[in-house]
């Protein structure tokens, strides 16, 4: 059973939507209608498979299918939900290196523009890493079928995003060969800065933050006030095509403003924020001009 939730995890408890229509998180996402991003509609789609799973099982605790019933409820409005953080998870030791190394692979392949290229691929490889998670605390020793997945959906990952190179392949490690002590490296170890990455999106021609994006900045700022090791926090807005390039560089940076103003009014010092705006410029789904592409209706937040 998921011990916390974490939080730099992208998971956003729609309580809101819940509350209104009195469902479980179960039920609302079975109802529910995906927008955002193609990975994204995906991605909630994977979830409301694997709940439903493991809800008609019997098998995992409820608290594990409404965990992950909420992770497809954030996915259906748009927002990237990242894969489990293993410490919420009472792993072996050689579970654990495993599943860590894992990871580090999955999370390589979506930042290299998996999601974008190819977001049903990707969406599978998560929502398999995440089940595997699930059934690895179980203990399954005549095998992990979520394991077996996701090892062979990442060769198609990878061989999708790299063509001309071999598939990396996801095996186990002796734990000999693990360079320090396990709990010196994943137990309780916060995420490594270059993996820190948080977006929200926006609609056409707005620079206002809807409900989930506030929530997804509220689990940001947690995060930042729990670290010790982030000098600023870099926000950049971005637009998609429509509209003049010199409006669209004006509306990235309100866009990057309205996020920054959300992020002080939680607390964090304005001294290490940083905004930039980056208009029309590194879009995240190319197109063509005077195109509405709502994944490129966005700001990233890193961390250094």
């Amino acid at each position: 059973m998921i011990k916390s939730v974490h939080k730099i995890l992208a998971f956003v408890v729609v309580v809101a939507l819940i509350g209104c229509t009195g469902l479980s998180a179960l039920e609302t996402l079975n109802r529910a209608q995906a927008v955002g991003s193609p990975f994204t509609k995906y991605l909630a789609a994977e979830y409301r498979e694997l709940a439903n799973s493991m809800q008609s099982t019997g098998f995992f605790a409820s608290s594990d299918t409404k965990h992950f019933a909420r992770k497809g409820l954030a996915a259906v409005d748009g927002v990237i939900v990242m894969p489990e953080v293993l410490d919420d998870w009472d792993l072996s030791d050689s579970g654990l290196i495993e599943m860590t190394q894992a990871r580090v692979a999955l999370i390589t392949a979506l930042d290299n523009r998996g999601r974008v290229l190819v977001p049903g691929l990707s969406a599978v490889a998560q929502s398999s890493f995440d089940c595997w998670a699930t059934q690895q605390e179980e203990h399954w020793d005549t095998g992990v079928p979520c394991r077996d997945r996701f090892i062979a959906v990442m060769k198609d990952l990878n061989a999708a995003l790299t063509p001309s190179s071999p598939p990396v392949v996801v095996a186990a490690v002796p734990a000999e060969d693990f360079p320090v002590p396990v709990s010196e490296v994943a137990r309780g170890e916060a995420v490594p800065l270059q993996q820190a990455m948080f977006l929200v999106f926006f609609d056409w021609d707005k620079y206002s933050l809807s409900n989930s994006a506030r929530d997804v900045l509220g689990a940001v700022s947690e995060e930042i006030e729990g670290r010790n090791d982030v000098n600023q926090i870099v926000i950049i807005g971005h637009t998609d095509t429509s509209g003049s390039a010199k409006y669209n560089k004006k509306l990235s940076l309100r866009r990057g403003n309205a996020v920054r103003k959300m992020l002080l009014s939680h607390g964090l010092p304005a001294h290490k924020i940083r905004v930039e705006g980056r208009g029309e410029k590194d879009l995240l789904i190319n197109t063509p001009d005077n195109v509405r592409e709502p994944e490129n209706r966005r700001a990233q937040i890193t961390l250094e």
